[in-house]
């Protein structure tokens, strides 16, 4: 009897935490910012280690790190007048100057056009620089005393002190020349748009010139007017020729161009008959002023090379060239995450998987290997700092468990390791002061909000900067802080990672409809152990209604090492979408699992995925949604689907075989297909043939496109009105 008596009191409980608990609207989640957390904009450390300065509406202030507390306000914006909001700024290497961007115009998914400012710390004024045109990537000089940028193609440097504007080049033109920046693909793919590099003793420039002339144009109608304009701009697919690529390098003293050369060819033959060397993803000054050094890959991106040129050698041919870094794999090399040159003027750092797992490695500038700094069966996420004085490399990385991503220090010679993780389990990034005497750190785990939190070198806690308790106790008065991780086991003995979120009241006895989220891309990952944003509140708010959802990586995404990467390489969508079917399978097999009511949605990779397992996968997928899917990678750009399928006309199979048009007359669930028409990165065009595959397959479906928005599918009320349909849905079909 007191046994029933206690049933009851803990079920009377339950039912009054449920009932308090408040339900997610998506209204909550796009529109009112209810979830949204705090942080900290644009963290600066300043030159003496001991400040950081901070970007605000109303400001920038400057914090000491011994402390963690406000000192001064080193800006105040209501003094300057009517200038326009500060969205980003930069310090002069001596502090002296400020630069300010404002206004900014994005162009693509990095790139864009800012108005920008000096100001003058000792005057207290600000003035304005843009006076021919909204600019691109102004930087300072290292001294100070000059800026460069880039304004419709054309690259330029102008003198502080007068404001007199210098042209670089003046051949630059929309869709054929590009001078000091990248095209589409370099920085859709290879993250980098700063295409030029002021020397350490500002006396040069080295600048990217690409001619893409002889690219194939695409062409996107944007909507709105009574007759549409047709956007036009240069996307090489796959297979498709690409821009071609030089390093060159201006003296500001001289007046005189500088265009490298190799032993009778230039290193910037990259694209010429006969020529290994496609693409130059990175270059960098050497801390020798007249050492510029050269990232150099093949087409097939399996081959990487570093050089150094010597730049105040004639021609820079033989004697002025060395390979100081080769690197090949039977796949594909990845653009290092981090290379970085030493002051000693010896060494470098770089990232590599040479030995099967992402590590750090000391070079030197004779191309000998110093020694490898990490090792082990884990993937470094990110190198954080170099403290050169105290010969240290702070980094993150998958060691403790793939889907946690922990903080470390190690030195030099690679004899002491230690874990910084402070918290607990979970996410770290950090941000170190100059000279590594402190550092921020932003924590996160998968039920819990993103916390800042400044420490000394030593690891002590200096202050608890940020800790969204705020959002923290709504996340518990919402009753989110459900999702939990496991592993299952596919037939041929692979292990995956997933993590589930259920409902409050879950009960084994009942049956569950579940929703799939994936991605799936090579090396990317989606089952971490991090605060999740938008999409896992929209996630508790699908479960509040009475589903399950789960996530899973499969073969293919990162975090377990080259290996496991690289065994989609020249076979993408196959083992990804046996993956996704062996997972609906094994978790239809659960007691707790309505088999006949899983269903799967993704976007861009993961809408390629999802369009394809409720085709493959029609015995198990009911329904699917696929947001800006890829459908046949002979569509997509081709430095990323070159690098992980080769060439077209040597891997037919590869491109075709797992195309979903392949497929279309399988479906016998519900399809939502959903594109921005403006999409620059996967464009509408792939969405488009496969509605055509579709219909001729005599096969209904559900269709939206959202008109101009680019392959975020925002602005606006866009994102609400995008989950407000897949929410109907997901209630309607499944």
């Amino acid at each position: 009897m007191r046994k029933n008596f206690i049933l009851l009191v803990l079920l009377a409980l339950v039912s009054t935490i449920m009932a308090q608990t408040k339900p997610i609207t998506l209204e909550d989640i796009w529109q009112d910012g209810t979830f949204r957390p705090e942080g900290i904009s644009n963290i600066r450390s300043m030159n003496d280690g001991e400040h950081y300065t901070v970007l605000t509406r109303s400001g920038i202030d400057c914090y000491s790190y011994a402390t963690g507390q406000k000192e001064s306000s080193i800006v105040d914006f209501a003094a300057l007048g009517d200038m326009p909001a500060v969205e980003g700024y930069e310090f002069s290497d001596d502090e002296r100057l400020i630069l300010f961007e404002s206004e900014f115009e994005p162009i693509y998914r990095h790139s864009g056009l800012s108005t920008y400012y000096i100001y003058d710390r000792e005057k207290g004024t600000a003035r304005c620089i843009t006076g021919g045109g909204k600019q691109r990537l102004t930087t300072f000089s290292p001294d100070g005393t000059k800026v460069a940028y880039v304004r419709d193609n054309n690259l330029y440097w102008m003198d502080l002190a007068s404001l007199e504007e210098h042209a670089i080049t003046t051949d630059g033109k929309l869709n054929e020349i590009i001078y000091g920046t990248t095209d589409w693909v370099y920085e859709e793919e290879f993250a980098i748009t700063k295409g030029f590099a002021w020397s350490p003793d500002s006396k040069r420039i080295a600048y990217y010139r690409f001619d893409e002339s002889q690219v194939r144009e695409y062409t996107m109608q944007m909507w709105g007017d009574l007759y549409p304009e047709n956007y036009k701009y240069k996307y090489p697919k796959a297979g498709e020729d690409n821009s071609k690529v030089e390093i060159r390098i201006y003296n500001l003293e001289t007046k005189k161009t500088l265009y490298p050369m190799l032993g009778g060819d230039k290193v910037n033959a990259v694209a010429s008959e006969g020529s290994e060397w496609e693409y130059l993803p990175r270059f960098q000054w050497t801390a020798n002023p007249e050492v510029l050094a050269v990232m150099r890959m093949n087409r097939l991106q399996s081959h990487m090379q570093i050089l150094t040129l010597n730049t105040a050698s004639a021609n820079m041919n033989d004697n002025g060239v060395k390979v100081v870094y080769d690197e090949t794999d039977k796949a594909y090399v990845e653009v290092p995450d981090t290379w970085r040159f030493l002051n000693d003027g010896k060494n470098f750092i770089i990232t590599s998987e040479r030995d099967g797992y992402r590590h750090i490695y000391m070079y030197g500038l004779d191309g000998k290997m110093v020694r490898q700094l990490t090792s082990g069966k884990y993937e470094v996420k990110a190198v954080c700092g170099i403290d050169e004085k105290s010969q240290t490399v702070y980094f993150t990385s998958h060691e403790s468990n793939p889907v946690n991503t922990d903080l470390y220090k190690i030195d030099f010679k690679a004899k002491k390791k230690v874990c910084l993780n402070h918290s607990g389990l979970g996410t770290y990034s950090a941000m170190f002061s100059k000279g590594c005497k402190y550092y921020i750190t932003v924590y996160s785990n998968a039920n819990a909000a993103p916390v800042y939190s400044l420490y000394n070198a030593k690891g002590k806690l200096v202050k608890t900067l940020v800790d969204n308790a705020k959002l923290q106790q709504k996340m518990a008065d919402y009753g989110t802080g459900r999702k939990q991780f496991g592993t299952f086991t596919t037939s041929n003995g692979t292990e995956l990672n997933y993590y589930t979120i259920k409902p409050t009241d879950f009960n084994e006895s009942k049956k569950y409809p579940v929703l799939f989220y994936v991605y799936g891309g090579p090396g990317n990952q989606q089952v971490t152990n991090s605060y999740g944003y938008s999409d896992y509140y929209w996630y508790h708010m699908l479960v509040d209604k009475g589903y399950v959802v789960v996530c899973f990586d499969g073969r293919g995404t990162g975090g377990r090492g080259a290996e496991f990467k690289k065994q989609t390489y020249r076979d993408l969508g196959h083992m990804e979408c046996e993956d996704a079917i062996e997972a609906a399978r094994c978790f239809g097999s659960q007691d707790w699992v309505d088999k006949d009511r899983i269903g799967i949605w993704g976007w861009s990779f993961g809408g390629y995925l999802s369009s394809l397992a409720i085709l493959k996968g029609n015995d198990v997928f009911k329904s699917a949604i696929a947001v800006a899917p890829v459908i046949t990678w002979r569509y997509y750009d081709n430095i990323y689907t070159e690098r992980f399928l080769a060439l077209p006309e040597g891997n037919a199979k590869g491109y075709d075989e797992n195309s979903p048009l392949n497929f279309a007359d399988r479906l016998s669930g519900n399809f939502l297909l959903i594109h921005g028409t403006g999409d620059d990165n996967v464009h509408v065009q792939n969405t488009i043939d496969m509605v055509s595959a579709l219909e001729k397959a005599g096969k209904q479906f559900e269709f939206r496109l959202y008109p101009n928005k680019n392959h975020s599918i925002y602005g606006g009320n866009t994102r609400l009105n995008l989950y407000q349909l897949m929410t109907d849905f997901i209630l309607r079909k499944l």
